[in-house]
């Protein structure tokens, strides 16, 4: 799973199996319509889940979040 943040400081959570790629892509233009135009993109966090059901799960979760909660979701592995 993964958070980066566009330009306008918008958050955006996705998973992938591989982090790097996917990033290059978002900043290329390609994958996720929401990030479409709004970069440059700055990767906020990556955290590796188990498997693909348990980061869909996490993604949803977190997406649910507020942009509060998030950013203490966020803080909790820099201080960890």
């Amino acid at each position: 799973m993964y958070i980066v943040q566009t330009r306008y400081g918008h958050w955006y959570t996705g998973i992938t199996t591989n982090v790097e790629q996917r990033l290059a892509t978002h900043q290329a233009g390609n994958g996720a319509k929401n990030l479409k135009g709004k970069g440059p993109l700055l990767l906020i966090h990556q955290h590796s889940v188990g498997n693909k059901s348990a980061a869909s799960k996490l993604e949803y979760q977190v997406k649910k979040l507020s942009r509060a909660k998030k950013e203490a979701y966020v803080a909790s592995f820099k201080t960890g």
